[in-house]
């Protein structure tokens, strides 16, 4: 049997209707921005993998050092102990942080991160004795696939089974120019009502909503209103953090900064699962206590991995080379200048960037779904083209390695334009 064939008998894939999906493809070996199967083709990877890859496949730096920390200890307890990777992480990440970061609290994975910031909040006032029970977040949101990240996202076919069993969450509408004086509005008469205990929000760019876009000023205004009615504002940099924006992290665009934020996905460089929330001196005050209730009573078997946090920290050295920072402002100028090119093409709906980020939105029959029959047809096309590229419905987006040349950037862009000319154009599109 082959690979494919030995997958398919024992392994249910996310995201994934198992009866309709075509064999999945063994990947045996990563190189940079490349993936290469079994025959030996290679694939661009210019998704990084979902969204998680910074530096590269199998970066060598990262892999010496996490192979270098499996001599030494591979996992404690973290209840009752410690370790020196843990501490020295948690050192290095408050100073990145944007903000007054003070204390981080180490999970495994993005939806955790939010999780962990949620319950945060809720306790934070639970411990006050003044609780809230509460969130408000942003309409078409994606915070993860656990309850409360769910309860927290948008309502729709992801969540629609789950219905029934996810909390209440008061939604408002992604600001833009034509809107945003109404979401303030909207946001001040939630805040008065003195009910919510966090504002949950994915700074500039909600990613699996269909990267949808927005300004740093309209954000800022919300947690300024926010602030002004001490509602807590957690920021959900699972996908942003480390560099996506053009910063290295979203939240350094803005002048409010928040109370809260979780991060994963490029944690490790892309390395290996890992989570983290960070909160402020004032939210971990509130669990301080003689009173052993109070304690945050949150934890997973592989809280503070020494292998993950070695992972993160190789990552960290990298991002703070100096070719890190240029490699960000290149790969977004090379975004920005691709964008002027095709916007006006035909077919296209819209194209927009956020840094490191690229979005072209497909020009179909409706509007943007992510149920789109252009989606599959779409990925195929890529495919072919030894790209991998998981579009959103009728929308490709481009989060790359940070890596990948400006002649790799150049490959991705021309096979775009050749999907507009000698796809899109030849057939009628449908949602």
């Amino acid at each position: 049997m082959t690979w494919s064939e030995r997958d398919q008998a024992v392994i249910w894939h996310p995201f994934t209707q198992m009866k309709l999906a075509a064999p999945p493809i063994p990947i045996v070996r990563g190189e940079g921005v490349y993936l290469i199967d079994e025959a030996g083709n290679r694939y661009l990877d210019a998704v990084s993998s979902w969204w998680v890859n910074l530096h590269g496949h199998a970066h060598p730096y990262i892999a010496q050092k996490v192979s270098e920390q499996l001599h030494t200890l591979e996992h404690v307890i973290f209840a009752g102990f410690t370790h020196p990777q843990a501490i020295t992480l948690a050192e290095r990440l408050l100073k990145l942080l944007p903000g007054h970061q003070q204390k981080l609290f180490y999970s495994d994975n993005g939806s955790t991160a939010v999780e962990v910031g949620m319950k945060m909040a809720f306790q934070y006032w639970h411990n006050q004795a003044r609780p809230r029970t509460r969130i408000i977040a942003l309409e078409n949101a994606y915070h993860g696939d656990t309850f409360g990240a769910m309860s927290a996202s948008a309502r729709n076919t992801f969540t629609a089974a789950f219905a029934p069993m996810l909390f209440e969450v008061d939604f408002i509408p992604v600001p833009t120019p034509d809107n945003h004086e109404a979401v303030k509005k909207r946001l001040t008469e939630l805040v008065d009502a003195q009910q919510h205990a966090a504002f949950l929000f994915e700074p500039l760019v909600q990613g699996s909503g269909g990267m949808i876009m927005y300004e740093a000023a309209y954000l800022d205004e919300l947690l300024t209103i926010c602030k002004a009615g001490n509602v807590l504002a957690i920021a959900d940099e699972v996908m942003t953090g480390f560099g996506r924006t053009g910063k290295l992290f979203a939240c350094d665009h803005l002048q409010q900064k928040p109370d809260i934020m979780c991060l994963s996905k490029g944690l490790t460089g892309g390395t290996m699962a890992f989570g983290a929330t960070s909160c402020t001196q004032q939210i971990y005050d509130a669990f301080l206590s003689d009173d052993r209730t109070k304690t945050f009573f949150h934890g997973h078997s592989y809280t503070g991995n020494p292998l993950a946090c070695t992972a993160a920290l190789a990552s960290l050295d990298l991002v703070e080379q100096p070719d890190f920072a240029a490699n960000l402002s290149r790969i977004s100028e090379q975004h920005r200048q691709f964008q002027s090119s095709i916007s006006t093409m035909p077919y296209v709906r819209d194209c927009r960037c956020t840094g490191t980020i690229m979005a072209l939105e497909f020009d179909t029959d409706s509007t943007s779904s992510y149920f789109s029959n252009i989606r599959d047809a779409l990925y195929e096309y890529f495919l072919e083209k030894k790209i991998i590229c998981r579009p959103l419905g009728n929308i490709i987006y481009l989060i790359p390695p940070y890596c990948i040349t400006n002649e790799e950037l150049d490959y991705l862009y021309r096979t775009i334009e050749s999907a507009l000319d000698h796809f899109l154009s030849k057939v009628k599109l449908q949602s």
